[in-house]
């Protein structure tokens, strides 16, 4: 026993000395974890670097600050700054149509500005204003913190002075180098101008939305008065835009606004700015600046500014913008639009001269109710108004006019179309065919000379959207935009001549430097003159005795109606007196629009529109008369007599064959070896270079995303190869 408690006394100490030694938990009364003097070292060290460090950043901020503040403008040089870039844009006649970039109200020093607006803005946007440097530690802090507690991204803390920093300086990128920069910058402010000119410069030009820059526009832009007549709830509302100039606007969204602004108020009433009984106030009664209900040469303004960056330099400098827009047309567009699209549905219009100067465009019923510009960015299938392709190439590939045509059931590849009566007129002549629109008649046209010929003839008038070769296409089952076909009817107008529609004639500075002037592009043609003539030909007869017969306005007019299924799209396009017009209707989803179809509602707005047009022009009767190339004149073994330069045509393959001889086409092609014409109505003839070639087959099947198929062997593709197209 004695023994055991010799070794266990002298174990003990060992073991002790272990524990302590080795950090263990043990039960000693000094605990766990390193010695005093360790973890104080430590500390003290950390304190000593991080203070040393703290130091350093704190000598190297404050010289940043002092060279910025040393290198800022003057104050009246920081007045002068203005942000964006002004571009002037004007009618044809040179009168001014839109006012482009940043509207400045009257400048209003400090002590002009209403207190309740200073108010309004410091309480919703820094209420600390009066007491930070240029940043704010404790917004910051607590931003930090709501972000570690809701595991969220950290939201804004932008003072009034980094807004201000931001605005004149720098742009609104979310990168930390810009963050960085912002708060140097609005130090620096804080270090050379006092709080009421840092706000008086915040006040004149924060940006409020429409354009509007400083308070004393945005009061003129929704109030109609200057800013220093501001009442609380007038100011509120102001103040409620800078978070979300857009979507706080009062003229897009009144609730929107209200329910902003009575939070500014609420905040004004917590920080102590106004009382609660000047908190009762009433936003919603708040009178607003009247808003112009209809203004739809932004439509056109829309379509032609983004050319400036194709046809300019980048510049900031300011820029007057001279247009085609004939302002009187332009009028005359709006209230056609508007006198006769169907309830519920929407309308576009686009009007080009003879060459290609778009002297109206018309995008929508109301510009402020909806901007989408349906003229130049919607594909809607043009129906019956597609058959003008179809009958150019069976005009090219020997048809004429006075040609017999028969009017009957007929299925292509399990494909039946019928006529939007449902009855069959037996024969008739072509020229019946296409002002009546027989369904039938076009289908077996498109079929014998090639529904990837069809294509071809659409591409090669100026349809830039996918084409499909399915059977159904003949009768416009392929979405397209107005403003592409309103240019096809162009070119028909200026006898088969390509056209390129434009809206900007020149550019000027405002010292009346011409940085760009339209030049004339070169006109190729696109079909022979007996085609152009042959067409024409069949327009006119659809105004004068078939399905447009509400597009007459007194004057030789060609046309043609166009009506999709279940009538959810209206078209009308033809032209008169070197004006081409087109006009498209129907619902932006898609849903049919009762009693809707091209020669009603489209072909009234049509003729409301053309009478204006072109009452100052004379009037111009059209060339039908077809001067028929020997081919189809003599017999088949004199059909090559003449130049061959006069002659070009497409082989089997799609390869272009051009005698050597004249490169400018005579308006003559000829068939591929054959011999009888009427046997090489689906060659597919199209006109030499420059113009743009009627594509191969294999070129249609990978571009226009159709399933081209030979001539006479087309197979509907999908669900839609069996829609059926009104006239």
């Amino acid at each position: 026993m004695a023994g055991n408690r010799s070794v266990g006394s002298k174990a003990a100490p060992r073991n002790r000395s272990r524990n302590g030694g080795s950090g263990g938990s043990g039960s000693s009364g000094r605990g766990g974890g390193k010695s005093p003097g360790g973890w104080r070292r430590w500390l003290k060290r950390l304190l000593v670097w991080g203070g040393a460090l703290a130091l350093l950043g704190a000598i190297v901020l404050g010289t940043a600050v002092y060279f910025a503040a040393s290198n800022l403008p003057s104050f009246s040089q920081l007045k002068d700054i203005k942000a964006g870039q002004t571009i002037v844009l004007r009618a044809r006649d040179g009168s001014e149509i839109v006012s482009m970039g940043p509207s400045y109200g009257e400048w209003l020093g400090s002590e002009e500005i209403p207190q309740v607006m200073k108010d309004a803005m410091v309480s919703v946007e820094d209420r600390r204003f009066y007491s930070h440097f240029g940043i704010d530690p404790l917004g910051l802090a607590r931003a930090l913190w709501v972000s570690w507690r809701d595991d969220e991204r950290a939201r804004a803390t932008s003072t009034i002075t980094q807004q201000l920093a931001r605005n004149v300086f720098l742009n609104s990128n979310r990168t930390v180098d810009r963050k960085a920069r912002e708060a140097v910058l609005a130090m620096a402010l804080e270090w050379k101008f006092s709080k009421e000119q840092i706000l008086e410069l915040y006040l004149n030009k924060v940006y409020f939305g429409g354009g509007a820059y400083g308070i004393d526009s945005a009061s003129r832009n929704f109030f109609s008065h200057s800013a220093r007549d501001l009442s609380l709830g007038e100011a509120a509302i102001i103040a409620g835009l800078v978070k979300a100039p857009s979507r706080y606007s009062p003229t897009a969204d009144v609730q929107a606004a209200v329910g902003r602004a009575n939070v500014v108020i609420a905040q004004m009433k917590k920080y102590g700015a106004i009382s609660a009984d000047e908190a009762d106030v009433d936003v919603s009664a708040v009178k607003l600046a009247p808003q112009q209900a209809q203004n739809s040469v932004r439509y056109f303004t829309d379509w032609v500014l983004p050319q400036l960056d194709l046809l300019l330099p980048e510049t900031s400098e300011p820029l007057e913008v001279w247009t085609t827009l004939d302002v009187g047309m332009q009028k005359a567009a709006t209230d056609a639009i508007r006198a006769n699209t169907p309830k519920g549905a929407q309308g576009a219009l686009v009007s080009m001269d003879r060459d290609g100067a778009v002297l109206a465009l018309v995008g929508g019923t109301d510009y402020v109710a909806t901007n989408y510009n349906r003229a130049t960015n919607a594909v809607r299938q043009p129906g019956s108004a597609w058959k003008l392709f179809v009958y150019l190439a069976a005009l090219e590939a020997g048809y004429t006019p006075d040609d017999r045509v028969v009017d009957e059931p007929v299925t292509i590849d399990g494909w039946s179309p019928r006529n939007s009566g449902g009855t069959f007129a037996g024969e008739i002549d072509v020229r019946s065919a296409f002002a009546y629109s027989k369904n039938t008649v076009a289908a077996q046209l498109g079929n014998e000379v090639g529904f990837g010929t069809v294509a071809a003839m659409a591409r090669r008038f100026g349809i830039t959207t996918p084409i499909n070769t399915n059977p159904s296409m003949v009768l416009g089952t392929s979405d397209v935009r107005l403003i592409d076909m309103t240019r096809a009817f162009a070119a028909v107008s200026a006898r088969g001549r390509s056209v390129e529609p434009y809206g900007i004639s020149k550019v000027t500075s405002v010292d009346g430097q011409v940085l760009y002037q339209h030049q004339e592009t070169r006109s190729t043609q696109l079909v022979p003159d007996y085609v152009a003539a042959g067409i024409t030909d069949l327009l006119q007869s659809a105004v004068s005795v078939g399905t447009g017969r509400a597009a007459q306005i007194g004057r030789p007019v060609a046309g043609k109606t166009g009506t999709t299924s279940s009538n959810k799209d209206g078209w009308f396009l033809g032209f008169s007196s070197g004006v081409t017009t087109g006009v498209w209707m129907g619902r932006d989803d898609a849903k049919a629009v009762g009693g809707l179809s091209g020669g009603a509602a489209p072909a009234r707005a049509f003729s409301s529109f053309m009478k204006v047009a072109v009452k100052d022009r004379p009037v111009e009767n059209f060339d039908t008369d077809l001067k028929l190339p020997e081919w189809q004149l003599e017999p088949d073994d004199e059909f090559m007599f003449g130049d061959p330069g006069d002659y070009y045509y497409v082989d089997e393959k799609g390869n272009l064959i051009e005698p050597s001889g004249p490169q400018e086409p005579r308006g003559m092609p000829f068939p591929p070896e054959g011999g009888d014409p009427q046997a090489q109505r689906g060659a597919g003839l199209i006109p030499a270079s420059p113009g743009p070639p009627a594509a191969s087959q294999d070129f249609l099947e990978r571009a226009t995303g159709g399933r081209g198929q030979p001539s006479g062997t087309g197979r509907p593709s999908g669900p839609g190869g069996g829609a059926q197209q009104a006239p």
